[in-house]
């Protein structure tokens, strides 16, 4: 005869087992689904890992082909000791962004910078609009990067002015020029000698043999050379008569006479050698455009006004964009004059 105390205990046992089954049955399943989570949340971090990584890995491949010294190259319009400092925002801001070496090579004419230029020697250089067309002419394979403006509205052009003393009774037109001693500037000056040409040309007077041409070396070497009679007359651009050099303290008002101008010249442009790796060039012309001008160094309180700033030293705003077609009406002064120096 079975006991029913037994009975009751064995039912009893067989609940407990079975709870304790299912129990372990679910810690298992929850371990389980824990484990899968752990293992995606560790899957997930290490894609992360890996793309990250591989974007580090791209981003170091592109500047691996990278120099790793950029050289920008300007000559001074005016005797100048302090030429590299005017350059020193665009330099810095192209350390600054670019992560890479920048160096200061300043020329003594624009010949030095073609040839610097021409041989790769120079990355980014400042032209006058003549020694650009004449670098391209020359074979350097070079693009604009930004053309010198005063203002981000303004389009980007000058004069070249025909000067004399103001108490010069002898000369008050170009057509008098004929059979003087004439300054001017450079063989590559586009102001200081293609437009002159140009411009003596018209008036029906040969710039080399109808003149005693003398090449002062700057703009405003040419000015002083009228001021203290070394010169009878002599070519500079507008902002170093009207301005500068009065600015300065070395010309007073009303000495200097003006008594020819050009028709508007382009701009000024800074010029990028082609060689540079693709992603380079780019990220250079977008530093030259749209970072390094007067607005955005004021923003960035690195200086606090267009003569503060001191961009190069004709005191500019910054480089607008344009095209290598800009020029095309220097390319035009040069078939007109016909000029050896256009070669």
């Amino acid at each position: 005869m079975r006991t029913p105390g037994k009975v009751a205990m064995s039912g009893v046992g067989i609940a407990l087992g079975l709870a304790l089954l299912a129990g372990c049955s679910s810690d298992s399943a929850s371990d389980d689904s824990s484990a899968e989570s752990g293992s995606a949340e560790a899957t997930a971090e290490e894609t992360a890992s890996e793309e990250t990584t591989a974007e580090a890995s791209e981003d170091m491949g592109s500047k691996a082909d990278w120099p790793e010294t950029i050289v920008v190259a300007a000559v001074p319009s005016e005797e100048s000791s302090s030429l590299q400092q005017s350059y020193e925002p665009l330099l810095e801001t192209l350390r600054e962004q670019l992560g890479v070496e920048v160096e200061f090579f300043q020329a003594t004419d624009y010949a030095g910078i073609i040839e610097a230029q021409n041989s790769g020697k120079v990355d980014l250089a400042q032209y006058g609009p003549f020694s650009y067309v004449l670098a391209k002419t020359r074979g350097a394979d070079i693009d604009v990067a930004g053309v010198m403006t005063d203002a981000p509205d303004a389009e980007p052009g000058y004069q070249s002015y025909g000067i004399t003393r103001a108490d010069n009774a002898e000369i008050t037109s170009i057509e008098d020029f004929a059979g003087k001693t004439v300054c001017f500037v450079d063989p590559a000056s586009t102001s200081g000698f293609l437009y002159p040409s140009e411009g003596l040309l018209s008036a029906g007077i040969d710039p080399e043999s109808g003149v005693t041409p003398v090449f002062a070396g700057g703009h405003d070497a040419s000015v002083l050379a009228v001021k203290n009679g070394d010169c009878d007359a002599g070519f500079a651009f507008d902002a170093m008569v009207d301005s500068n050099l009065i600015e300065s303290g070395d010309l007073e008002p009303g000495e200097i006479s003006t008594v020819w101008k050009s028709e508007v010249i382009a701009g000024s442009p800074m010029a990028i050698s082609n060689g540079l790796p693709a992603d380079l060039d780019a990220e250079i012309r977008r530093i030259v455009l749209e970072d390094v001008n007067v607005d955005n160094l004021i923003a960035a309180g690195k200086c606090t006004s267009t003569e503060d700033c001191g961009l190069t030293d004709e005191n500019v705003w910054g480089w607008v964009e344009k095209p290598d077609s800009f020029f095309d009406g220097v390319r035009k002064v040069c078939e007109v004059t016909g000029s050896d120096n256009c070669q």
